[in-house]
């Protein structure tokens, strides 16, 4: 096989590679669902949930005595302040969507968007 012929072959590969790449980032924006609630997590046991349709600040305090602070505001939800030492929580966007979560690895936080339906059972989980 010649040189060119393999370049060219290489060229068509990451083409195609690249328009699926883009066609799947195109479905999952589309299908984005807006979350409702935004569960908080300590230690893998749910220990508090907030409407994402309720602006709040709460402290969520940790048994090892860490504090997170958490806002929604207009439809999103973040961490303001976190006495952890890396504070990568903090510097994390701000999120709404379903599935989206917000970490604190120090203090084993984690805040997950969700859906819920009527009933007050959870609806949706992506």
């Amino acid at each position: 096989m010649s040189n060119k012929r393999k370049i060219k072959n290489d060229i068509i590969l990451a083409v195609i590679v690249i328009a699926i790449a883009a066609t799947g980032l195109l479905l999952l924006n589309i299908f984005k669902t807006e979350g409702a609630v935004a569960i908080v997590k300590i230690d893998g046991k749910e220990t508090a949930s907030y409407p994402l349709s309720v602006n709040t600040e709460v402290v969520i305090e940790t048994g090892d005595s860490g504090k997170n602070t958490l806002v929604i505001e207009d439809g999103k939800a973040f961490v303001k302040n976190a006495t952890c030492p890396d504070k990568i929580c903090e510097g994390h966007s701000k999120i709404s969507y379903v599935g989206e979560t917000i970490v604190c690895l120090p203090h084993k936080v984690v805040i997950e968007i969700v859906v819920y339906n009527s009933d007050n059972e959870l609806d949706v989980v992506i």
